[in-house]
Formats: structure tokens, C-alpha cells, sequence
């Protein structure tokens, strides 16, 4: 009964910022990593952003320096905050988190996506 729901999306213009929030809930023991990914219309998903539960983070090459990611271990949350966007960043945006489970280790859940959409 894990739920992942994110929130934050909209629109935006080109150079402003948003910030994305994902919080799980349900019945949760450990996370170990939580992630932003994203997929444009007629694109693969790609990884944004990750950070485990050690606080080692992970970003995407096309980021430079643009996206921070950020986590409350005890709410058991990940937010993304996006600056200087770009229209090429406009996606669905996924929140993944990496959840103990008995007897499997740990599993990916995913969120269901949140719309961001970089125009004038």
C-alpha cells in the first residue's frame, strides 16, 4: 500500500524556477535512494537527479549545476528544485524511491508524474 504523489508542476517561463515535491506514505520500513526522473513526448525516460540514503547525490549530465535535489529522511520526502529553466526541459516528471520489502530487498516504486511545462 506504498503511494509516492508528487506535486509542484505547472507552468513556468524560460530562466524561472520550480520546485517538485514527492512524499511516500503507507507502510514503509527504509528507503534507500529516492529519484526525479523524466520523460519528454517521444523520449525515453531519463534520470534527473538521485540521492541515497547516505546523502550521496546523483545528477544528469544536462543539469549543470541548474537542478538541486534535497531529502527528508523522516518525512520521507525528495523535493527537486529546478532553476534557469529551459523549454527543453518541459516533461513528466517521476519520483522513484527505492523501499525495503520482505524477502525482495529493496523495490522500486514510482510516482504517478507531475507536469512541467518551460514557455512564454
Amino acid at each position: 500500500q506504498v503511494q509516492l504523489v508528487e506535486s509542484g508542476g505547472g507552468l513556468v517561463e524560460p530562466g524561472g524556477s520550480l520546485r517538485l515535491s514527492c512524499a511516500a506514505s503507507g507502510t514503509i520500513v527504509s528507503i534507500n535512494a529516492m529519484g526525479w526522473y523524466r520523460q519528454a513526448p517521444g523520449k525515453q525516460r531519463e534520470l534527473v537527479a538521485s540521492i541515497t540514503s547516505g546523502g550521496r547525490r546523483n545528477y544528469a549530465d544536462f543539469l549543470k549545476g541548474r537542478f538541486t535535489i534535497s531529502r527528508d529522511y523522516a518525512a520521507n520526502t525528495v523535493d527537486l528544485q529546478m532553476n534557469s529553466l529551459k523549454p527543453d526541459d518541459t516533461a513528466v516528471y517521476y519520483c522513484k524511491a527505492e523501499i525495503w520489502r520482505t524477502y525482495l530487498g529493496f523495490v522500486d516504486y514510482w510516482g504517478q508524474g507531475a507536469q512541467v511545462t518551460v514557455s512564454s
